[in-house]
């Protein structure tokens, strides 16, 4: 049964919270900022500047304790199979874990399989990077072709764009839109010579993926005839897939079924990071999840980084109604993260029915949208700012930054602390009369400009800041939110680990495509049907 009354003194914080403002919240209590400041894995986060009350932060630790948050916790790191529609373990702490750990999943030992993968990927990429394995010229390779599509593009992706160096030795590209357009865009100008394919599918049997790696294939055999082949290795959970895809077994990377999509890029699917990053930042990436880890085992709820920030969105979808959140990285090497975490958030906790197949009983995940400030500043904030929805923001920050002008940096951050400042502070009207008074305006053209250039303030925002953009602080970071998403799915009771809804559209287009290819006609809608008859070949 769901903690009734738990859930009650949580929303009713939310409720009072709509008759006060934030910065009046500064004023009455003193300890605010201090008790709403945590300091987990090397991040700071500070959620002082949401809407709920140091009451109704212990009212929502309460609904955390009454809720099962600690069960499901401790469920998840001992390998229980909390995956219930599949029946799997969700071990993706395993994978980063420290040599000498000792995970099990669904009873059965995994640490020590984890750490010859990763042995292997080291390895592999060291010859890569030494040029000790080559192509079948000869020739030492200078690009990797990233293939995959969902968690087996986000995150790579995501963590390339964070951490490679300005002068990379071996460049990253990606590609995972079955669009022909993106595998066109990613091969150009590559040698086939210097290319290594990287094709990353936990089925091998994604038509995205599988259609750009028989085109990556194709490429290379018209360069480099069958020894091409050499250039391919395969990232799967499932190796007879690969086997027919025709990648010989020494260049396959395995990864278990307890390895979610989404939550996956610390296993191989993390391959050819750590071919162009180096086995060192990888492993030094991972180290910053297992910190996170460390830190979401350990601290009390009402410190604990995950859980707060997870009862803060909780607050204000629940408590407040609103459907959208928007994140917001100061940091042009972070772009992405808004990318990968609407994937993370919106396909993990994207439900309407619970662990018990029942309808749920209030809303789940809002959508998370974004980009890098500054550029949203000039994109979206005046929505943000002046819109009619309240749009709650997470803003994520480096404090220090050594690239670029001198000057760049302060800049940046002066503009997100100005941003969060104006979004809570508003501007009345009272102020904007006075300050056009000065410019010698009269009484009716205020009456009719004052309104529009007030602000009402009172939006709330969180802030978390990295002391530098390291492999620690990013692994960190990508940990912090996978946890906050068990949180999220333990209260709203629902399964945070399948995805039944991707399913559908699936199963539809491979109905359509025969059709499409001249086949003989399917029954359908006549919309569709009317489309298919005007796009087939």
């Amino acid at each position: 049964m769901p903690p009734t009354a738990e859930w009650n003194a949580f929303l009713a914080d939310a409720q009072a919270a709509q008759g006060r403002s934030i910065l009046g919240l500064f004023e009455r209590e003193p300890r605010r900022l201090s008790a709403l400041t945590v300091r987990a894995a090397g991040l700071t986060l500070d959620l002082s500047k949401q809407p709920w009350s140091l009451g109704g932060l212990e009212a929502g630790v309460a609904l955390a304790r009454a809720g099962g948050v600690e069960a499901r916790r401790a469920a998840l790191f001992s390998g229980a199979a909390i995956n219930t529609s599949e029946d799997r373990a969700v071990l993706h702490p395993a994978l980063r874990a420290a040599e000498g750990a000792h995970f099990k999943a669904k009873g059965e030992p995994v640490s020590g399989e984890v750490q010859a993968v990763r042995a292997a990927m080291a390895k592999f990429a060291a010859d890569v990077r030494s040029g000790a394995y080559r192509g079948a010229g000869g020739h030492a390779f200078r690009n990797v072709v990233h293939i995959g599509i969902g968690g087996s593009d986000l995150g790579p992706r995501l963590v390339w764009e964070a951490l490679r160096p300005l002068d990379a030795p071996i460049a990253l590209r990606f590609a995972a839109n079955v669009d022909g357009s993106d595998i066109a865009a990613t091969l150009e100008g590559l040698d086939p010579a210097q290319t290594l394919v990287v094709a990353v599918s936990k089925t091998f049997t994604t038509q995205e993926t599988l259609a750009n790696a028989l085109a990556a294939r194709a490429w290379l055999r018209a360069a480099l005839g069958p020894a091409g082949d050499r250039h391919l290795v395969a990232v799967s959970a499932n190796p007879e897939a690969v086997a027919a895809f025709g990648v010989s077994p020494e260049r396959l990377f395995a990864f278990r079924d307890w390895v979610g999509g989404r939550f996956s890029v610390w296993s191989a699917v993390g391959l050819s990071c750590v071919i162009g990053l180096g086995a060192d930042v990888f492993e030094a990436f991972l180290a910053g999840a297992a910190a996170m880890d460390d830190h979401f085992l350990s601290a009390p709820l009402e410190s604990n980084a995950p859980v707060l920030l997870a009862l803060a969105q909780i607050f204000n979808r629940d408590g407040l109604g609103r459907a959208a959140r928007a994140v917001i990285p100061y940091s042009q090497r972070l772009r992405l993260l808004p990318s990968f975490l609407q994937q993370l958030e919106m396909e993990s906790n994207g439900k309407r029915v619970g662990m018990d197949g029942q309808p749920v009983a209030r809303p789940t995940a809002p959508v998370v949208f974004g980009e890098p400030g500054t550029n949203g500043q000039h994109a979206f904030f005046q929505m943000l700012h002046q819109g009619t929805d309240v749009v709650p923001l997470e803003f994520v920050g480096v404090a220090r930054n050594d690239e670029g002008p001198p000057g760049a940096h302060a800049k940046l951050l002066s503009n997100l602390l100005a941003q969060a400042e104006a979004l809570m502070i508003g501007r009345s009207e009272a102020d904007v009369r006075e300050e056009l008074k000065t410019k010698g305006l009269d009484e009716a053209a205020m009456e009719v400009l004052a309104p529009q250039r007030a602000f009402p303030g009172d939006r709330p925002s969180s802030l978390i800041m990295m002391d530098r953009l390291t492999p620690q602080a990013l692994g960190a970071l990508i940990a912090l939110y996978e946890h906050k998403v068990l949180v999220e799915g333990v209260l709203w009771g629902i399964n945070s680990f399948d995805q039944w809804g991707v399913e559908l559209g699936k199963l539809l287009a491979g109905r359509i495509l025969p059709e499409l290819e001249g086949g003989p006609r399917a029954p359908h809608d006549p919309s569709t049907s009317a489309w298919i008859e005007r796009l087939k070949v």
